[in-house]
């Protein structure tokens, strides 16, 4: 958690912001929301049938919920501090968890068990991907450990590392085919890969600050990358596409990028407590999702693309109507 939050206040700092140790922004008192997670929640991911959700926390552990009752199913605990990245395998029943404990866990969802232990990782792991295989999972880490990870799931190998940033990896993501693989990193820069070869394809360079996220459109043409500001990507020659509106002022950061499964709408969380969705086509802002008090670290789109889900470190989590923007429910809250 220390460190989920120090990254947060690095990216602000960047910018000028004055950060208090509290991080809450200035004239806003934190706000504290009894939850069944005891502290911040970083990171939110869906099931691919999109009947489960899955939470990571820094109280250490990962939960699981029914989507449409909003009931806790199964608690997962065996990282030693905070959770900072989860992930579904594209068939639902195992679960990654990336933890500040340098490792990765792998759960089967069906019982709850550790499945295995990933450790090679000399930071705090903070961005993990399945490829759409499921075969291959790539991991990120934080600070001093500029690297990316690519691993057998089956047997939890180490396969390769891929190294060029000159500062750390904050985020990764598999294109749908799998033969690309995208990383943001500290140095302001997104990488592409081509994942068979470890072959960097391009650089892109636009943004100014920290890439906190990366993540390829259902269609893999288009890449998003989350920082100061939003941006699109034409993934085949690396050209910047746009830059979303939104968030002119200089006190937010976007924590996390994530595209609708249609490919038509952008999703993105930010440290001025919001999310935003954009219109992919003209980059126009549709409309602000306001209700947590604090940072949102995390959001994701269900499956059929009508619901979103967002974590934040208030300690809720919410699930949002995409279309009209109403929040319907708060996972473990009050």
């Amino acid at each position: 958690m220390r460190k989920r939050i120090l990254f947060s206040i690095m990216c602000l700092l960047m910018l000028g912001w004055p950060v208090d140790s509290g991080g809450e922004l200035p004239g806003h008192a934190k706000s504290v929301v009894p939850t069944s997670h005891s502290d911040a929640v970083n990171s939110v991911a869906f099931s691919p049938d999109g009947k489960t959700l899955a939470s990571g926390s820094a109280d250490k552990t990962i939960k699981l919920w029914d989507v449409a009752s909003g009931k806790e199913l199964r608690t997962l605990a065996g990282h030693s501090k905070s959770i900072s990245s989860v992930a579904f395998s594209p068939d639902g029943r195992t679960i990654a968890s990336g933890s500040d404990d340098q490792t990765i866990k792998l759960w089967e969802v069906a019982s709850g068990k550790e499945l295995r232990t990933l450790t090679g990782h000399v930071e705090s792991v903070i961005s993990m991907a399945f490829s759409p295989d499921g075969k291959t999972l790539a991991s990120c880490s934080y600070y001093t450990d500029k690297t990316i990870k690519l691993w057998e799931v089956a047997s939890g190998r180490e396969i390769k590392t891929l190294a060029g940033h000159s500062d750390y990896v904050a985020s990764v993501a598999f294109s749908p085919d799998g033969k690309t693989l995208a990383s943001g990193s500290g140095d302001g820069t997104i990488k592409l890969w081509e994942v068979a070869s470890s072959k960097e394809l391009h650089t892109l360079r636009g943004h100014t600050n920290i890439v906190s996220s990366v993540a390829f459109g259902p269609d893999g043409r288009t890449l998003a990358s989350g920082s100061r500001q939003t941006k699109l990507w034409e993934v085949a020659s690396g050209k910047e596409l746009l830059t979303l509106a939104g968030r002119p002022d200089l006190i937010s950061f976007v924590q996390q990028v994530a595209f609708s499964p249609d490919g038509k709408t952008l999703a993105g969380s930010g440290t001025d407590r919001t999310i935003k969705l954009w219109e992919v086509s003209s980059g126009r802002e549709l409309r602000t999702l306001a209700g947590h008090s604090d940072w949102v670290y995390s959001v994701a789109f269900s499956p059929d693309g009508k619901t979103l889900v967002s974590g934040s470190r208030d300690r809720t989590i919410k699930l949002w109507d995409v279309v009209s923007g109403r929040e319907l429910r708060t996972l473990g809250g009050a």
